[in-house]
């Protein structure tokens, strides 16, 4: 109950004391690269669910579909790199929160076609759980390259949840911690 109610009001946080972040961000990256401004994208959350994530684009149009780290920095936009460094291109997906497909605090849903993290997480019981916005591996840098250990720390972050854990990741993400 109070992990959603946190949830709820950092919605409403960004839709009261940010609106002026979302349009201004979705206007940099329409007036500065072709394409639209928000970027849909197939993710696998709870129970293996996929579900569409949205996020404002940070990469050039027609980029191959394929995890961050699979990618070059040529493929972001000048605008996505500010975005991306700030955190402000996840802020779209506080409709995702809304629709209770994600929340702020969990194990960041990845691609369908990762397979070998999808098995691994599968096998550890991550995909029981909702995912997050940002997580436990990511404040300890750790991205999807390495299926085993963001697993892991997934799996750790579960078995130690609180709403005090998660606030801490939220702050650590906030000022910059992680991936």
């Amino acid at each position: 109950f109070f992990k959603r109610m946190l949830d709820i009001a950092f919605v409403l946080f960004v839709i009261t004391a940010l609106w002026w972040v979302l349009l201004g961000s979705w206007l940099a990256v329409i007036l500065t690269s072709k394409g639209p401004g928000i970027f849909p994208q197939k993710r696998i959350g709870k129970n293996g669910a996929v579900f569409t994530c949205y996020k404002f684009r940070t990469m050039t149009q027609g980029t191959k579909e394929a995890g961050t780290h699979e990618l070059t920095q040529d493929n972001v936009t000048r605008v996505g790199r500010f975005l991306r460094k700030t955190k402000i291109d996840e802020l779209p997906q506080i409709w995702n929160i809304l629709k209770n497909e994600i929340s702020l605090v969990g194990a960041r849903p990845c691609l369908p076609k990762q397979r070998s993290l999808i098995d691994a997480r599968a096998r550890r019981g991550v995909l029981d759980e909702i995912g997050g916005i940002t997580g436990w591996a990511q404040i300890h840098d750790v991205d999807m390259s390495d299926p085993g250990r963001i697993t892991e720390l997934d799996a750790e972050y579960y078995l130690l949840r609180t709403i005090a854990l998660d606030i801490n990741i939220i702050l650590a993400t906030a000022i910059g911690r992680g991936q």
